[in-house]
Order: C-alpha cells, then sequence, then structure tokens
C-alpha cells in the first residue's frame, strides 16, 4: 500500500509546530512526516520526530553516519525507545561547516548495521542519490544497503519522468518512495545543476505551477506501481504546493 511522505524542516519548535499544524488541518493523505537532521538548527531530528507524534503516529527522523562514532552506542537511542520512534532514514551528511563539530569516517553501510544490531525492532531506510555518479555506481551502494539491512529506499528529487522510469525498472520489488522538490527561481535551478548534476528536462520552467504538475505525475507513476511519494516542499509556500499536489 503506497504512502505518502512530507519533509519538515525542524528550524524550530513553534515553526516546526506551525508547519504541522497546518499540514494537519489542511493536506489529506499525509502518511508520514520526515525530519531532517541540519546541524544548523538547534533541534535535533529525533527530537523534531517526537514533537511530529504528537500529530502523525508515523515519523522518520533522518540520521547522519557521519555523526555516528562506531565505538559507542547509538547516541539517539534512549530518545527513540522513549517515543516509540520505529523507523529512521540513514543519510551520508555533510560535512559540518563549523570545523569544532565532531564527525567521523563512518558510512551508511556501517550504521545501517549498527541499527540491526542495537536497535532491532527499528525499520532502517536509505538514501538513493541519482545524480552523484553512474547508475551501475549506485546500483551497488543500493545493494550494498540491502546487504547491510535497509528495508526501503528515499531517492533524491527526481525533475524528468523518463530517468525516474530507468531507475524505477531497476528497483523493481524494492519499497522505493520517489522524491520531489519544487524549484521556484532560476538561483534554485543553477543550484541543482551546480551542485547536484543535475539535468533538467526540456519543457522544465523553475514555477510553482511546473513543479506541481511534475510532483502529481510522479504520485500517479507512484501509487499505480505500489510505491510511495516523498515530497519536500523546500523554500515553497506549504500549503499551496502540497494543496496543489495531493488535493
Amino acid at each position: 500500500m503506497s504512502r505518502i511522505s512530507v519533509e519538515l524542516i525542524p528550524r524550530t519548535e513553534e515553526g516546526l509546530t506551525s508547519d504541522l499544524d497546518l499540514v494537519k488541518s489542511k493536506i489529506p493523505n499525509i502518511d508520514i512526516i520526515n525530519i531532517p537532521d541540519l546541524l544548523r538548527f538547534e533541534i535535533r531530528s529525533w527530537q523534531g520526530a517526537a514533537l511530529a507524534q504528537n500529530y502523525y503516529p508515523a515519523v522518520m527522523p533522518h540520521i547522519r553516519a557521519i555523526d555516528i562514532n562506531l565505538d559507542e552506542p547509538l547516541p539517539m537511542r534512549a530518545d527513540l525507545r522513549r517515543n516509540g520512534i520505529t523507523e529512521v532514514l540513514v543519510i551520508e551528511g555533510d560535512p559540518p561547516q563549523d570545523m569544532t563539530y565532531k564527525f567521523y569516517p563512518t558510512v551508511t553501510t556501517d550504521v545501517i548495521t549498527k541499527f540491526r544490531q542495537e536497535m532491532p525492532e527499528v525499520k532502517v531506510y536509505a538514501g538513493i542519490d541519482q545524480y552523484r555518479g553512474s547508475m551501475r555506481q549506485e546500483m551497488y551502494r543500493i545493494r550494498r544497503k540491502l546487504q547491510a539491512g535497509a528495508v526501503g529506499f528515499f531517492t533524491q528529487p527526481f525533475f524528468d519522468m523518463r530517468y525516474l522510469e530507468i531507475y524505477a525498472d531497476m528497483l523493481e520489488g524494492q519499497n522505493v518512495y520517489w522524491g520531489v522538490t519544487p524549484v521556484l527561481s532560476e538561483r534554485s535551478q543553477s543550484y541543482w545543476e551546480l551542485k547536484n548534476n543535475v539535468i533538467f528536462p526540456k519543457g522544465f520552467a523553475p514555477t510553482l505551477e511546473w513543479s506541481i504538475e511534475f510532483s502529481k505525475k510522479v504520485k500517479d507513476f507512484a501509487i499505480n506501481r505500489g510505491d510511495n511519494l516523498y515530497l519536500m516542499p523546500i523554500k515553497s509556500n506549504l500549503e499551496e504546493y502540497l494543496a496543489g499536489v495531493l488535493g
């Protein structure tokens, strides 16, 4: 059965509560809330996920692999168990800009295995970055994550249905959340092109209208396959974008 996940940024407790109020009251059909772990904000992902549980029983904090010291217990273990959080998304994580913040040469497969050993009750999802290298390289990473114990995957945002369909063929039978996000300016488009190696399709426009229509196509594609949808309404009008896609 398909699930629809929305990512909400935990900038502040008040801001996250406001977003949760809006989504819960005005946007139907949301099944799970994803909370990223962003070091520039004080709220860690598992703390934001605990707050989101007041609105949605299914929440998924993101866990940065480079924050995990393999020689010590998982630092969020007590919080996850106390709040009954049973799903996490493990990502690699970018090194912090503040170099006083300690990080480790830990990779996602190590953390997936560590969760399996220390918290076997938790379902661990992993990321797919379809832009970082060749498809062959990414499929190898996917197989390694499955061997480590990942139960499913969240992709980076897609902007081209043809490219998504190629990955869908390769991932047939896997539990996948297909990612989409609005791109609303030429500056944002350049960011995706230069930092993430995205090639936008002919006819793309950095507008809310284009983003909504494309996201609806991905939603229909995912539902028809029994897959899942992952909405990342970054820097957009939360209600307008989500209502346009799901309304």
